[in-house]
């Protein structure tokens, strides 16, 4: 450890540690899961298409740019300081501590929300299962796989599973993740090919075009949705305090990204050779069963949706997982309560914290409730996450490009790679959000909660953010945090220090 700490900070030997026992493989699985591409392909490439049409190819192409910028972001800084807060920490120490917060701050409540979605989606799932298997009613309710209420219902239920399961340990997790991911992937290679193969449509280079997506208002939305498809690979960050070495978080983050642009442009192509545009969008949440059943008839349909199960069970444990340890994080430098920082002695995790994060998921999943029909739900919480992830990506590209602007000086294409393409992304990310943030303000003239009213769908991401600097303000004024005065986490350099000793 460090000798010298910063003024006001907490000394070392009282933090609470994680247990280090993980491996690449072991952050690609809990990435992956995070980024939850079967649940992407099969909800999210039906709420694209809505949007942008059959142009899913290009979107996705797109909007891998600017990730793959902010990936390089990540790997840089994560390579000079692996803390489990990360853009909490980086853009706190090289922008300003009120930003780090607020990235650290937006990142949970974006979890959370996502969390709330797809436990309906869970829920949706198995109900789907459910009446494929002949079970349409029980007593004298009839099963319905489009009702929020039920699906959120019979979601918590697997929600809290998942949530006990991460509890118990971090490996755990991912060796279930791993065994997850293996038949999502299988079931969605095998049946995206087939479809690729011998789908109706025929194959059109147009579908790779951005320049024939309907409009400008049409192509920021479509490059936000496909952001928050990629939204995920960053989880392999939040876990670099627990591997062995600081850089396999960073191997696990950008192997997790390119597998998850293969497994996009595949399911697109093929989600467009076998459906019609009408098809894509009129199914929505059920859009990946729709695929099984026109592709295969039962039982072998019901594969796809078996996976789609698989995934949202994954992302829901994947989801708690990298949150906890972003609070731990923040709980360590007293931005947050102490209840988020303590560490089972049995388990090695932020336990207690794991489960209020399921507690808070829950909370909001009911609170969603208000939004009656599933499909409108996923799309105002979608909307709404991919506006607050572009600003916390963007943030952490600036801090990165701040970092280590020196480099261009010193080495001109170091420089280029370290801080332009950082901050190219950066621009293009807020651009994105600012413009689409301006559409939904001038698409409506009252409010209404409803994912068709545009002072709505601004109003949550915005409710979001302003949430942020309220809590930030508390944690600065009432709680003293040390981290408002350094703008440093808490043991910081302590992993850098272990790696470099050995």
């Amino acid at each position: 450890m460090s000798d010298q700490q910063p003024p006001g900070v907490v000394d070392p030997p009282a933090q609470p540690e994680l247990r280090k026992s993980l491996g690449v493989l072991d952050g690609v699985a809990i990435a992956a899961s995070s980024t939850a591409a079967t649940t992407s392909i099969g909800i999210g490439l039906g709420v694209t298409a809505g949007v942008v049409g059959l142009h899913l190819p290009a979107i996705m192409l797109l909007a891998f740019l600017p990730v793959l910028g902010i990936a390089g972001a990540y790997s840089r800084l994560n390579k000079v300081e692996p803390n489990a807060g990360n853009g909490y920490v980086w853009v706190g120490r090289s922008l300003t501590p009120w930003l780090g917060f607020m990235v650290g701050w937006v990142n949970i409540v974006a979890v959370v929300a996502f969390l709330a979605y797809t436990t309906a989606v869970t829920g949706s799932a198995l109900l789907q299962l459910a009446g494929d298997a002949g079970l349409h009613r029980v007593g004298g309710l009839a099963l319905d796989p489009g009702s929020t209420a039920q699906t959120t219902a019979v979601g918590i239920v697997v929600l809290v599973a998942v949530t006990l399961t991460a509890v118990t340990g971090i490996r755990t997790a991912a060796r279930l993740q791993a065994g997850l991911l293996v038949f999502e992937y299988v079931v969605l290679l095998g049946f995206c090919g087939y479809g690729i193969v011998t789908g109706p449509h025929a194959f059109s280079l147009s579908w790779f075009d951005p320049f024939e997506i309907p409009s400008a208002t049409a192509l920021a939305q479509g490059l936000l949705l496909s952001v928050f498809c990629y939204w995920g690979f960053e989880s392999a960050f939040t876990v670099n305090e627990e591997v062995r070495d600081p850089r396999d978080a960073s191997r696990a983050g950008t192997i997790t990204l390119f597998t998850m642009l293969g497994l996009f442009l595949l399911g697109s192509v093929a989600f467009q050779r076998v459906l019609s545009e009408e098809e894509l969008v009129g199914h929505g949440p059920e859009g990946l069963a729709f695929f099984g059943e026109r592709l295969a008839s039962q039982p072998w349909a019901a594969l796809p949706l078996i996976a789609l199960m698989f995934s949202a069970v994954a992302s829901l444990q994947a989801g708690v997982i990298p949150t906890a340890r972003g609070m731990f994080a923040m709980s360590r430098d007293r931005t947050l309560g102490p209840v988020w920082s303590k560490v089972s002695p049995r388990y090695g995790t932020p336990a207690v914290g794991t489960m209020l994060i399921g507690a808070l998921a829950i909370a909001v999943a009911v609170l969603a409730l208000v939004i009656p029909r599933l499909a409108d739900m996923i799309m105002a919480t979608v909307n709404a996450v991919g506006i607050v992830v572009a600003l916390s990506y963007a943030l952490t590209a600036l801090a990165a490009a701040v970092r280590f602007r020196a480099l261009l000086r010193e080495d001109f294409w170091q420089g280029v790679r370290a801080v332009v393409l950082p901050t190219l992304s950066a621009l293009a990310l807020l651009g994105l959000g600012g413009y689409l943030g301006w559409s939904f303000y001038t698409s409506a003239d009252h409010f209404e909660v409803s994912a068709d009213n545009g002072w709505f769908l601004l109003f949550t991401p915005l409710a979001m953010i302003a949430s942020g600097f309220v809590a930030a303000a508390w944690a600065r004024w009432v709680r003293r945090s040390p981290y408002f005065r350094t703008g440093k986490g808490t043991d910081a350099d302590a992993p850098q220090l272990l790696v470099t000793s050995r």
